[in-house]
């Protein structure tokens, strides 16, 4: 059920860069090119606190750079952008995740010769038992058992406590999206990215995860998350981000995405629906016919059996 936060989303205009009530994320004039390749440029984007926004676009739109950017896995060229206030710019991943930023990939990155136990005890905070002095000390050993007694309730939560004890790579590629979502939980995140949580994940699965990117809000952290599947994405946000190209090209609730001209154009291009003029289908025959005569060409240049003398 959507919260107070996401139901006063209901009474914005889908308009891009449109102010959020109670705004977490915040980028201004964001820009990441590679050589001559715009990857990024938003001028403004609000993420809503304690929502689930879901940022979409067709491949090559900026999605996951976006996420690199606001994440410190990359740097953009220019830019601002804050998490409750505080800037990010320049912080290095780590640091963004103990302000409470933490994302998940595309591709998870579960140590695969580690078990499943040891895979949750490394997404956890401030271990004192990780500093040399603190580790020649008492009292380091009873917050490693805490540690273990969250990541076992987390592993439990999500289904996966009978496999504590194997190596991460003995797991299902949906089992390492869910291991991968526990880990992130280990630190006890306020914002939680998941990019792409649901690709390559078996159809059994997907509804399990479902729910627990759902519980996530419940439990009053914001999510945002890259997908691909539009039934995801009406599903289980309260708030949509498109992009194409690198820019945001609109935002609103997930059934304006569909009735907006300019997110069906990103998808299927601007004269996806237009009939051809006389003139344009003439000159598509013209060009298979060319096509076709050159295919032919080439075919007939090249020696047969009998000229190669077999």
């Amino acid at each position: 059920m959507p919260t107070d936060s996401a139901q006063a989303l209901r009474h914005l205009p889908w308009e891009i860069g449109v102010p959020k009530p109670d705004a977490t994320i915040v980028v201004d004039d964001l820009v990441r090119s590679f050589g001559g390749l715009t990857a990024v440029a938003v001028e403004h984007l609000e993420i809503q606190r304690g929502c689930i926004t879901g940022l979409i676009g067709p491949n090559g739109a900026g999605k996951t750079t976006m996420f690199n950017l606001l994440t410190g896995f990359d740097q953009p060229n220019t830019g601002r952008w804050s998490f409750d206030g505080r800037s990010l710019g320049r912080l290095k991943p780590h640091q963004v995740a103990r302000l409470g930023v933490v994302r998940t990939f595309q591709l998870t990155k579960a140590l695969s010769r580690l078990s499943v136990l040891e895979n949750m005890k490394l997404g956890a905070q401030q271990q004192r038992g990780e500093r040399f002095l603190n580790a020649l000390l008492p009292g380091w050993k009873s917050q490693e058992r805490d540690i273990e007694a969250r990541a076992m309730e987390l592993l439990d939560r999500f289904k996966l406590d009978a496999k504590a004890q194997d190596f991460a790579g003995t797991l299902s590629g949906g089992q390492r999206k869910l291991l991968e979502m526990a880990r992130a939980l280990m630190s006890q995140p306020k914002v939680v990215m998941l990019d792409e949580p649901m690709a390559g994940v078996n159809p059994a699965l997907t509804q399990s995860l479902l729910e627990h990117v759902k519980n996530l809000r419940e439990e009053g952290m914001t999510v945002v998350f890259v997908e691909h599947d539009m039934d995801v994405v009406r599903d289980i946000s309260d708030w949509v981000v498109v992009m194409a190209a690198g820019r945001v090209i609109a935002e609103g609730p997930p059934e304006s995405i569909s009735q907006n001209k300019d997110v069906v154009d990103a998808y299927l291009g601007a004269h996806h629906d237009a009939p051809l003029t006389v003139e344009e289908e003439e000159l598509v025959l013209a060009e298979a016919e060319v096509a076709i005569a050159a295919e032919k060409a080439g075919d007939a240049d090249l020696p047969t059996e009998t000229t190669r003398g077999l």
